[in-house]
């Protein structure tokens, strides 16, 4: 009896503790997910708070970044190569933005291999996400739209739609 009644618990909590882990204690949106950063210069700390050390610093406006974790005003972020730590919140922004990984990536005008190529984007690019559908995105970057694959682009997932 007390083993059934533990199992039974565990089935009625269960759904809830994973729910939990997927949002944000603090904002309740879903982790991980994709900003970008807002600042042109930010710190990245150890620890949530301005008494840790700052491991480096971020320069590039618009980077985008992955939110792994919330604890109050700060956020727990990861760049392409995985670095990352505790940036505060005023410093990042919700407009997604993608980095290109691929060099002479085809910017192209519709999502589609054989339309015209509308520009070809170097390698370390970062341009603005306009749209996802499951294999290409919609970009804006320096004057120009268009499509591009979206597995040569860092900062959004591969199942993700972006209306």
């Amino acid at each position: 009896m007390r083993r059934l009644g533990l199992s039974l618990i565990v089935l009625v909590i269960w759904p809830l503790l994973a729910t939990a882990a997927e949002r944000g204690p603090v904002t309740g949106l879903p982790l991980p997910r994709y900003v970008s950063l807002k600042a042109s210069e930010a710190n990245v700390r150890r620890g949530p708070s301005l008494t840790h050390r700052i491991d480096w610093v971020f320069k590039r406006r618009d980077m985008p970044l992955r939110i792994t974790g919330e604890f109050g005003h700060w956020r727990r972020i990861e760049d392409r190569d995985g670095a990352g730590g505790w940036v505060h919140y005023t410093l990042l922004s919700g407009v997604r933005t993608v980095m290109v990984e691929e060099d002479m990536l085809d910017l192209l005008a519709r999502p589609d291999p054989g339309t015209m190529v509308r520009a070809r984007l170097a390698a370390g690019v970062i341009a603005r996400l306009v749209e996802c559908e499951p294999d290409w995105c919609a970009l804006a970057v320096e004057g120009h739209r268009g499509w591009a694959r979206k597995s040569a682009l860092w900062g959004v997932d591969a199942d993700e739609i972006v209306p």
